[in-house]
């Protein structure tokens, strides 16, 4: 069976009218996220993400720590970028190590800035970002981002917005060694995932079990047409045909 996912549109203040082909544009709403319902048996969350401006300086927990104060899985993650404006930056971890109250004053005072590894991104490149990373997506971006069941984030540095941060928890969870970052090899496997690429020109008999996130083209999975923007829940080996196309395909572990 092949069940096409249910998608939901979430507006942010980073976020951007300009969304296609992915998602149709919008001239009133800044889409930020749009999210992909899986079934309750994959324990996965699938997103693409759209920036025009920074989103905040952030961390996630690992299971551990969010179960015990949220009683929620933690939060490990990739990002796999679809476009990226000229100049357009990540950032993952940081460049010195640092003191628990060090991380806290810098963040307070916006110096964390300064103490990130920004990274120039281009489209096709992946990047794996576990639980206690610190991290934060420029803007002029789309990314598909797969991840852990969870919406557990600790904002570090939120660039003067209105919005709370959660420094106690963020700074509990954070990895504070120097970190030298760098792209990650498809397929990603982790504890919670495993995520690869799959280009399609002509026709392929792929396997069941498993999630298609529709990143490039168009075409038919079994018996739905799919284009860029769309993912399907795969549950049966089916066929998949296009003159060209590109998916990445996740599995839980």
């Amino acid at each position: 069976m092949t069940r096409r996912l249910a998608t939901t549109a979430h507006e942010k203040v980073w976020g951007s009218p300009q969304t296609e082909p992915w998602h149709r544009n919008s001239e009133a709403r800044n889409i930020g996220e749009i999210w992909f319902a899986a079934s309750a048996s994959v324990p996965l969350l699938v997103k693409l993400l759209f920036t025009s401006d920074n989103l905040s300086v952030q961390v996630h927990p690992k299971d551990e720590y969010a179960k015990e104060h949220h009683n929620s899985p933690g939060k490990t993650e990739m990002w796999h970028i679809l476009r990226a404006a000229p100049g357009a930056k990540i950032a993952l971890g940081l460049r010195e190590t640092l003191e628990p109250e060090q991380l806290r004053e810098a963040s307070l005072s916006g110096e964390i800035m300064n103490l990130l590894n920004w990274v120039e991104v281009q489209p096709g490149e992946t990047y794996f970002v576990p639980a206690g990373t610190i991290h934060a997506i420029g803007g002029g971006l789309t990314l598909c981002e797969v991840q852990q069941y969870s919406d557990i984030t600790y904002r570090l540095y939120d660039y003067g917005r209105d919005r709370e941060l959660h420094l106690d928890h963020g700074v509990t969870v954070s990895h504070l060694e120097a970190h030298t970052p760098g792209t990650a090899e498809l397929p990603v496997e982790c504890n919670y995932f495993r995520t690869d690429r799959l280009d399609i020109r002509g026709s392929v008999r792929v396997t069941g079990g498993k999630l298609y996130i529709a990143i490039a083209g168009e075409g038919s999975i079994g018996d739905e047409t799919f284009r860029a923007g769309e993912a399907f829940e795969v549950n049966s080996d089916v066929e998949i045909t296009s003159l060209d196309a590109v998916f990445l395909v996740t599995e839980a572990r």
